[in-house]
């Protein structure tokens, strides 16, 4: 082989590397508009201290054109969606299915192996319905967190999603909980709080490629 295919199969295997590691893998195909979607949460999810239509699961379903269900109910914890979940799942039969619980589980210092379990469950559920499924992460209760407005996402979530390969949103909730301006008490968005998060979700939704 002479030296200028050399450099150029050289060129061609960093460039393959580069692609690699910038993430270059194949997005997940877009969800149509008319698609069911099902959030299920707590009340960070449910319109807790909000008005009808002001939470982030009806604002994504403008934003999309997915029927998006609320699936959210106040002071759930992870296993009380996850026996919720066969039934949502069979009465809605959604394609997608976001999951974002154990807010409580740690405020109620609940166990941790058993709240990543409860979750990898409800991910495996979803998975076979034949929903995809996306991980939204939720802040850690932190005292210094809520003082200095820098609330970062449980570690247990990254690992959850890395071990259902499902994709996870690490950044949307804790980043609209460190704000106090878009809070209504210490623990739950605002109206302007909850229409961050649709946009925030749906941009993260965009970039895996459910959202067009």
């Amino acid at each position: 082989m002479n030296a200028p295919a050399r450099i150029a199969r050289g060129f061609l295997f960093l460039l393959v590397l580069l692609l690699a590691a910038c993430g270059g893998g194949k997005k997940e195909d877009v969800l149509p508009a008319g698609s069911k979607v099902l959030a299920l949460g707590d009340s960070l999810t449910a319109p807790h201290g909000v008005k009808p239509g002001e939470d982030w699961p009806t604002l994504l379903g403008q934003k999309t054109g997915w029927v998006v269900i609320n699936g959210g109910i106040s002071g759930d914890t992870s296993s009380g969606a996850l026996a919720r979940l066969p039934g949502l799942l069979d009465e809605h039969q959604p394609q997608l299915v976001l999951v974002s619980l154990g807010g409580n589980d740690m405020l109620r210092k609940m166990s941790q192996a058993q709240t990543v379990a409860n979750l990898g469950r409800m991910l495996d559920l979803a998975k076979a319905s034949g929903a995809r499924a996306v991980l939204l992460a939720t802040p850690k209760p932190s005292i210094a967190g809520a003082v200095f407005n820098n609330l970062s996402p449980a570690d247990f979530y990254a690992k959850v999603a890395k071990d259902k390969k499902v994709p996870l949103i690490e950044d949307a909730l804790p980043e609209v909980l460190s704000d106090t301006a878009l809070k209504s008490d210490q623990l739950h968005p605002n109206a302007a709080g909850h229409a961050l998060l649709g946009e925030k979700i749906h941009e993260a939704l965009k970039k895996i490629g459910f959202a067009g």
